[in-house]
């Protein structure tokens, strides 16, 4: 039997929009077990990057309950949400988040500051972590001398940095061109198969086949494959 990372209990979302009550998430039900490359297909507006942000401790739910490895997410206070950040998640982000003055080495240390690691040792992290994602001759290069595809792997390697057990990808293809975006799909089952729990959020049917699970998001509600694929076609 497969033990549960992540476990879900009518989560719910809730935002005003003017006098209107938006449901981004509407009562979900969810396992994710450890170790699995979990992917949740779902148009814009599905709520999927929502339910990414909550599972990431970067948002808080209207209501339910989200536990990560036994921890229950909706009972921690600030505090306690930004010590989980920083040591059980890595993030990767669509539009990479990188920071345009620093080169891809300082990106990818930058993090390491604020848990008091030297810059000696951080400085031989970054190098490693930047070899790992195939982009050891390009550290000393600033975000905008690369392309897409590696600015997402300096993101991916800024990710690695606390060494966390949940990387959570939020349409890391999002911005990237075709041939970009499979090498950062092998990228990330590669870090799943190194023993970690990879969830990504993305409408890029091609991220199914790395999946071990399949998750379809429409309207704030879980649905089944062939539910999802039919409304598509409507």
């Amino acid at each position: 039997m497969e033990t549960s990372l992540i476990q879900i209990s009518n989560l719910t979302k809730h935002f005003q929009m003017g006098g209107t009550t938006v449901r981004a998430l509407d009562g979900v039900d969810l396992d994710i077990p450890q170790q699995s490359f979990t992917v949740v297909m779902g148009p814009s507006g599905s709520g999927k990057s929502t339910l990414l942000y909550l599972i990431g401790g970067l948002d808080r739910p209207t209501g339910g309950q989200i536990s990560v490895n036994g921890e229950r997410l909706d009972g921690m206070d600030e505090n306690k949400l930004a010590l989980f950040r920083r040591h059980a998640v890595g993030f990767i982000f669509q539009s990479f988040n990188l920071i345009q003055s620093m080169n891809a080495e300082e990106n990818v240390g930058f993090p390491m500051q604020f848990s008091g690691i030297p810059p000696k040792e951080r400085k031989r992290r970054s190098k490693e972590l930047l070899e790992q994602v195939g982009l050891a001759d390009r550290g000393r290069h600033k975000p905008g001398e690369l392309s897409g595809g590696q600015q997402q792997r300096v993101a991916a390697a800024r990710a690695l940095v606390n060494n966390p057990g949940l990387i959570l990808a939020d349409e890391p293809t999002g911005n990237l061109d075709s041939a970009s975006g499979v090498g950062i799909m092998q990228l990330l089952s590669d870090l799943h198969h190194s023993g970690r729990a990879v969830l990504v959020v993305t409408h890029d049917a091609r991220m199914v086949r790395f999946a071990t699970h399949k998750v379809f998001l429409l309207d704030g509600k879980i649905v089944s494959e062939d539910q999802y694929h039919r409304a598509s076609l409507e």
